[in-house]
């Protein structure tokens, strides 16, 4: 006897489809509007504007060294010609890593505070990281139709598992000491964990918003296929087309995106303040 799992999906996204169809059009008009919006803001200016305004502020918040990459970076997404395509992946992209750390991040806290909410997470997690991505893809479509939607709320479930699992490790690796001492001195519980336990963790946190960032430009390519514009749609009409040169440009601008992304987001956390 064969177990097909499509047999007893299909009728609960029907269901879903029938019940909620009212909840998942405001879903995708708010994913919309505000994608739509952030696009709307990287391209109304020239592309050397906006890499001129990007330098200056990577050297304000990151240093000097992430300027100095910002510029080859973005200036390589301008002459290859994949400019819009690439401030349409980085919408994307900032979206999704935005929702994915707002639903990590608190899950993680409560994972680390009661190790019943993280046995119960546990298993849900392994499958969300070994299932393969496109996968997420399917359920996410017949959903919410083809577009850029389905493409993010895969990229969510994609980036979420590492960011809940570095979360929990890293309030769990908070030295009780320091936890005791904000007790001793009086310090409400959120002044502790915003005053004490969250700059403890905070390199462990870098860690895992690192890995959701680069896990969610990695679902870009996927997103191409099912219409989420951008790099990923690049790459794919290279594929599909066989031109080598188009895949391999959009492949790189990818690659440049994601380099600066990571550089900067890292810079500009792990930045001390200057104290004059």
């Amino acid at each position: 006897m064969e177990f097909n799992p499509g047999a007893v999906l299909a009728p609960v996204i029907d269901w879903l489809n029938a019940n909620f169809h009212g909840v998942f059009a405001l879903i995708t008009r708010v994913i919309e509007g505000v994608l739509g919006g952030l696009e709307a803001a990287l391209l109304v200016l020239p592309a050397f504007a906006v890499i001129a305004i990007v330098v200056m502020a990577a050297f304000f918040a990151a240093g000097l060294r992430v300027a100095a990459l910002a510029a080859p970076c973005l200036g390589f997404c301008w002459i290859a010609g994949l400019w819009e395509a690439s401030m349409q992946t980085i919408a994307l992209v900032v979206v999704a890593v935005a929702i994915a750390v707002a639903v990590a991040f608190p899950l993680g806290i409560l994972a680390a505070r009661r190790a019943s909410v993280e046995r119960a997470l546990r298993p849900v997690l392994d499958v969300m990281q070994t299932v393969p991505p496109w996968v997420y893809l399917i359920p996410a479509v017949m959903i919410f139709s083809l577009g850029r939607v389905p493409a993010i709320i895969a990229t969510i479930v994609y980036g979420i598992p590492p960011m809940l699992r570095l979360t929990t490790l890293a309030f769990r690796g908070v030295p009780n000491d320091l936890k005791e001492l904000g007790q001793a001195i009086g310090a409400k519980p959120r002044t502790i964990l915003w005053k004490i336990e969250l700059p403890a963790a905070k390199p462990t946190l870098l860690v895992g918003l690192n890995q959701c960032i680069l896990l969610s430009l990695a679902m870009v390519v996927l997103a191409g296929l099912v219409g989420a514009g951008g790099l990923g749609a690049e790459v794919t009409r290279g594929l599909t087309r066989m031109e080598m040169g188009l895949g391999l440009r959009a492949g790189l601008a990818i690659v440049a995106v994601a380099i600066l992304v990571d550089r900067l987001t890292r810079g500009a956390l792990e930045r001390k303040p200057h104290v004059g």
